[in-house]
């Protein structure tokens, strides 16, 4: 078989009753997660810009949007995971060799399953293999390095889960899989330097995409089934050739996926959490900071910190804002925390986060390099105009795998963020379907998510 088609027999062959019981309560856990960071992007601009072409645009009315109404497949996938991406407040996994924030996969399979009239355990199954195929392409494939972005993997992801959730077979899969890839190969420049709009609707145009190609898939469309090892193919022009242990049938990746405590980029978490222990600790006044050093494993130094993708000098919007990790410790420092207020431009452009940002150094650490990706280990220092000095090491983080979140803090979260748009009783009905989400059909979801609150325009 190709690669394509060793990707579809894997996906085929996927069950529910072979998702293990933590894997069952994994998904949970994550799907409330990614609907709480949905909602809450629901009064963003961006947002309703994109929803504002959707309306116009529209199509036939066959999946929902969060919020209220309906438009084809490809339309709602794209609007909705963008809703689920925007604020960078979702799930992430630190791979091998790429990064990537497995959750904006929920929004393409939502709409497949309500288009296919799916039940809970086969949306349940489709995630879970959608998250194990971008994972496990996050161990091994080397497209960042090749300047490549996220949804290279997405891609993957999307096809697979979406063709499971289709009822699509081992043919039409690797089909669909193949007219995929060979339509999505996006550019790291997305999320290098000054940052734009795009970087939060990437994976949502990525996923309207795919969908698109897995619905021709579906029809009988083929697709050039030797996508990763023919000529000119992934492996010559994107990864490098690799390989999967496609004889490891288990879907246990989503047990590696780390939740943000924090609004901003996934690899600033641990020093966002380290700063604000040590303002606490040390009821230390903002004003009087003079310097902090933050030592960061090479991932995080090249994104977030001062590598070739991270350097950010001008913090003016809030894309490059949560891609700072400068601008997110002295944010939450200064505010005591990192919520989606942070990124109200005018918090961005305040006198005492400007001035702040430019005392934070970032450094890399071969020690802290070599604990990665098992830890995501950082160490923060904070020297006083005094000469007082502070220093703390943070080998994971509260939503860190290693440190998984418990549902009742996932439901304060989804609380937190999804109180301004729903009512007490929507969110109690909402909360209530993930709880049970074996048990539910994609569409009782779906007419739950249409009843929250659009902002007034």
């Amino acid at each position: 078989m190709t690669v394509a088609e060793q990707f579809a027999a894997f996906a085929v062959q996927t069950n529910y009753d072979d998702l293990s019981d933590p894997v069952r309560t994994q998904i949970k856990t994550l799907v409330l997660d990614t609907l709480g960071c949905a909602i809450g992007s629901m009064a963003a601009e961006p947002i309703a810009m994109i929803r504002e072409h959707t309306e116009e645009f529209g199509g036939a009315p066959l999946c929902t949007l969060i919020g209220g109404g309906k438009t084809t497949p490809e339309q709602a996938a794209f609007l909705n995971t963008s809703l689920i991406r925007y604020l960078d407040f979702n799930d992430g996994y630190m791979g091998k060799r790429a990064t990537c924030h497995p959750s904006d996969n929920l929004g393409a399979l939502l709409a497949a399953g309500e288009y296919a009239d799916a039940d809970g355990k086969t949306l349940m199954t489709s995630l879970a293999l959608a998250y194990e195929i971008q994972c496990r392409l996050c161990d091994v494939a080397g497209f960042e390095n090749n300047g490549f972005d996220q949804f290279t993997a997405g891609a993957y992801a999307v096809a697979s889960g979406a063709s499971r959730i289709l009822g699509m077979d081992a043919k039409k899969t690797a089909h669909a899989i193949a007219i995929s890839g060979v339509r999505q190969n996006p550019l790291f420049v997305t999320r290098v330097g000054q940052i734009s709009n795009w970087k939060g609707f990437a994976y949502g145009g990525g996923a309207h995409t795919v969908l698109h190609s897995t619905f021709l898939a579906k029809r009988g469309v083929t697709g050039p089934l030797s996508l990763f090892e023919g000529q000119s193919g992934v492996f010559d022009s994107v990864t490098g050739e690799f390989e999967l242990d496609w004889t490891d049938t288990k879907l246990e990746k989503m047990r590696q996926v780390s939740v943000k405590r924090y609004t901003a980029g996934l690899h600033s978490q641990p020093a966002v959490e380290g700063a604000l222990d040590l303002r606490a600790k040390h009821n230390i006044d903002p004003a009087q900071i003079e310097r902090i050093d933050v030592g960061l494993y090479e991932r995080a130094f090249f994104i977030m910190g001062s590598g070739k993708a991270g350097a950010r000098k001008h913090i003016r919007d809030k894309e490059t804002a949560d891609h700072s990790l400068p601008y997110v410790v002295s944010a939450a420092l200064l505010d005591g925390q990192l919520m989606p207020e942070q990124y109200k431009v005018e918090r961005i452009l305040r006198d005492d986060v400007q001035a702040l940002f430019r005392k934070v150094h970032t450094f890399s650490s071969d020690d802290l390099t070599a604990r990665y990706p098992a830890e995501a280990a950082t160490t923060v220092k904070i020297t006083l105009t005094d000469g007082t000095s502070f220093e703390t090491e943070k080998s994971a983080y509260e939503g860190h795998f290693t440190c998984p979140m418990q549902w009742d803090t996932i439901v304060e979260k989804f609380t937190l963020l999804a109180t301004p748009y729903t009512s007490d009783g929507l969110r109690a009905e909402i909360i209530d379907a993930v709880s049970n989400l074996e048990s539910v059909s994609v569409r009782d979801l779906a007419n739950l998510l249409a009843q929250v609150d659009m902002p007034a325009a």
